[in-house]
């Protein structure tokens, strides 16, 4: 197993360790720590992408994987900001958003069967990293009305490229879903 796949599957193993630490109150500055864990996980992000690309390390194990922990990440981050009340976030953005996650992981899946791997899109890193900087912002969830502004707006951005990036994705594989007969 390459580096990039090890960084990826580190961002894996990080996740129950920001769900803990976010959703367990009693832990001194939880929110810090949840935020800290779930910063190096996007770093890891951007790492593993960076080194697969610079050293032509890309493998379909990584192509399939490194798409999966984002979403992974962001559905846990998701979940837990719905049962935080002080948040206030809404229920029907967190299902849409992982229902879009579900949708492209079966359509993969669909490809997987025809012997196609098909890698993350432009739409889909433009909306992993709007889910991310939401993410951020409501762990820290900054006492400033300036910060609340800024939540509103990357929740509503990341829905917005949620649904772009799920249509731009099926349009672009389309083939993928036509039967042969």
């Amino acid at each position: 197993m390459n580096l990039p796949n090890k960084i990826t599957i580190l961002r894996v193993i990080l996740i129950p360790f920001f769900v803990i630490s976010i959703l367990i109150r009693e832990i001194p500055y939880n929110n810090y720590i949840a935020g800290v864990i779930f910063c190096l996980a996007c770093i890891t992000d951007a790492l593993d992408g960076h080194i697969a690309r610079k050293y032509q390390l890309i493998t379909n194990f990584g192509k399939f994987m490194d798409p999966l922990a984002d979403k992974l990440l962001v559905c846990a981050a998701l979940i837990c900001f719905v049962s935080m009340p002080e948040l206030n976030f809404p229920a029907w953005v967190a299902i849409v958003i992982i229902s879009r996650e579900f949708a492209i992981s079966g359509f993969r899946l669909v490809a997987s069967d025809n012997g196609v791997v098909i890698a993350a899109s432009k739409w889909g890193k433009f909306k992993t990293i709007a889910q991310m900087v939401m993410s951020i912002l409501l762990i820290f969830n900054f006492d400033l009305v300036i910060f609340d502004y800024m939540e509103q707006i990357f929740i509503y951005l990341s829905m917005a490229l949620t649904v772009i990036s799920l249509v731009d994705y099926i349009y672009k594989n389309r083939a993928v879903l036509k039967e042969e007969k």
